[in-house]
């Protein structure tokens, strides 16, 4: 019997397709395509379409550009995305992560002007799409690897800080100048204090955002949609746009028209520090979830091929009057939880998105701002990552606190430098582990096989003569000369007068021309003061990047051993030193 449910993934690099068919995993989806899923991606896209439409004019909104462009930005990077993406089940569009970075750019370069400010947004959207695509076709899609747990926590923390501040003033119906987090509260709070806020819009907004919290736990109920009509409702029937509660009002009658996003006289620096922001987060977030939908789906996705297709769906809405997109974590288990089964739930949602504006835009012009920002809102609390950080804690300070720093630097300077500390923190973060690695003297432990820290293991007995030294990194430029100093005081402490020094060096997984210089010199000095240099357990291309820098002739060419046991059978036989393992 044939199941219903598609089968693994296997587009587009584990297919018989070859050359550029490759690229297009939608068409190889299409070629295997099942009547019988028809019926389910057809009432997963009609259920996503409600999400689609006020999450994509809240994220809009929330990016410092007016709402429709956030349904422009929904309807072509979907298309593209389902020709382009890996991912049978991924959901794209305006997504709250996002918002943070565009409106810091957007706020300092668009000098208020709509028409500016749009352009912009598209600018970001491009150079975020041709840098993904770039590194998909370079197979960089590793990159986002270099960022730890508490780094990205840290991260997107901050950012969903900012995005939660950034609403706050529509929340309370108040214009503000937007200068950074911090400076934003200050100023909402004399604006609140001086009788600024119109409470209409509070009400309706904070009514919204309570609405979607409590109806968040009910996966089959679209809490956003349903408190969004409600209060759209609350609105027309009221009248309470004529008392000061702000409304989107009659969204602009047709389709996205192809346009070259271009500005001549702008800060471009601005806007690819964004782009590349953008591009990081964004295929942060959609690695992410690609990752855990296929884990559920028993599929395959290509980290490269995923860089690439969000990298196409940023280009298309870039050229089609849209803003940056990423993956969405709220509106993808909509589809899977509606019984999506192909990409094909995301195209009959961006046609019902494109029939909206086509046969109905007068619908939503009663939709009030508060409750976008409510939409927003809701959306930023779900971005904090606060449980796993307490563990994180528990478990090792230090790397919290390096979070603590990120969420910080976001919070205080903005998206675009945060995401500049971000990686910056993470990359001092790599290299302090290999900077300042863990290293060991070694002896004998009673009742344990093996040779042993003898730190760990006080009663362990050491060889006459011998120091066993373990280093537990690669070699390189930044250790080389620690690694130095650790093994002549490893000398100069040892108990009996010292022969010869064995390297375990099974963990030493590379060395570069520094490392080899200082164990050439090293090796010169041990043998000025009679003291031989051998190596233990070292891997065969360790061994030919030796060879590579010149090494052997300096040290010697009996000096490797293909185990500890073995080097130190060898001192005792070359030494004939009396000493029982």
């Amino acid at each position: 019997m044939q199941s219903d449910d598609p089968p693994p993934d296997s587009a587009p690099f584990a297919t018989s397709a070859e050359g550029w068919l490759r690229w297009l995993p939608g068409l190889q989806v299409l070629r295997q395509y099942r009547l019988a899923w028809l019926p389910n991606d057809i009432a997963a896209g009609l259920v996503l379409t409600a999400m689609l439409v006020p999450v994509g004019i809240a994220y809009a909104e929330a990016s410092g550009v007016p709402g429709i462009y956030g349904l422009y930005a929904t309807i072509v990077p979907l298309l593209a995305y389902a020709l382009f993406g890996p991912s049978r089940i991924l959901v794209l569009g305006p997504d709250s992560a996002l918002a943070a970075p565009i409106l810091a750019v957007i706020l300092v370069t668009s000098e208020g002007d709509p028409a500016k400010a749009i352009t912009l947004a598209g600018m970001m959207a491009v150079v975020s799409g041709l840098v993904c695509i770039l590194a998909g076709l370079l197979r960089l899609g590793f990159v986002t690897e270099l960022l730890s747990k508490p780094i990205r926590y840290g991260y997107m923390n901050g950012i969903a800080l900012a995005v939660l501040i950034s609403q706050l003033p529509k929340l309370f119906g108040i214009g503000i100048d937007g200068r950074g987090p911090l400076r934003d509260v200050l100023q909402l709070g004399q604006a609140i204090l001086a009788g600024e806020a119109n409470w209409y819009s509070f009400a309706v907004g904070g009514g919204c955002l309570a609405l979607i919290l409590l109806l968040k736990p009910f996966k089959r109920l679209p809490g956003i949609l349903v408190a969004v009509i409600l209060a759209t409702l609350a609105v027309s029937f009221f009248d309470l746009h004529e008392v000061g509660v702000k409304v989107l009002g009659e969204l602009p009658q047709g389709l996205p028209a192809f346009t070259v996003p271009w500005l001549g006289d702008v800060d471009w620096s601005e806007v690819l520090l964004g782009g590349l922001a953008v591009a990081l987060v964004s295929f942060t977030d959609t690695s992410v979830l690609s990752r855990t939908y296929a884990a559920r789906t028993r599929s395959k996705v290509d980290p490269n091929q995923e860089m690439v297709g969000l990298g196409i769906a940023n280009l298309a809405a870039g050229f089609f009057q849209g803003i940056p997109i990423s993956s969405s974590s709220s509106r993808t288990p909509v589809a899977e939880a509606a019984g999506s089964k192909t990409q094909l739930t995301g195209v009959i949602g961006a046609l019902a998105v494109a029939a909206l504006l086509l046969a109905a835009p007068s619908l939503l012009r009663y939709l009030p701002s508060s409750a976008l920002a409510a939409v927003v809102i809701a959306a930023a609390i779900g971005l904090f990552e606060i449980t796993d950080l307490k563990r994180i804690f528990r478990m090792q300070q230090w790397e919290f606190w390096l979070s603590f720093t990120c969420f910080v630097g976001v919070a205080v300077y903005g998206a675009i430098p945060g995401i500049g500390l971000a990686v910056a923190i993470s990359i001092i973060e790599f290299l302090w582990d290999g900077w300042r690695p863990h290293y060991a003297v070694l002896g004998r432990a009673s009742g344990v096989r093996g040779y042993h820290d003898v730190q760990r293991y006080p009663d362990a007995r050491r060889v006459p003569g011998l120091v066993l030294f373990r280093w537990d990194a690669p070699l390189f430029f930044a250790n080389a000369e620690l690694f130095q100093q650790r093994i002549l005081q490893a000398i100069e402490e040892s108990p009996t007068p010292v022969r010869r020094v064995v390297v375990a060096a099974e963990p030493v997984t590379s060395v570069d021309v520094t490392s080899a210089d200082m164990l050439g010199e090293l090796g010169g000095k041990l043998h000025e003061r009679g003291i031989e240099l051998h190596f233990a357990e070292m891997k065969d291309p360790v061994k030919d990047k030796l060879k590579q820098f010149e090494l052997m002739e300096k040290l010697g060419p009996d000096i490797f051993h293909p185990t500890v046991g073995a080097a130190v059978d060898a001192y005792l036989e070359d030494h004939r030193v009396d000493w029982s393992p």
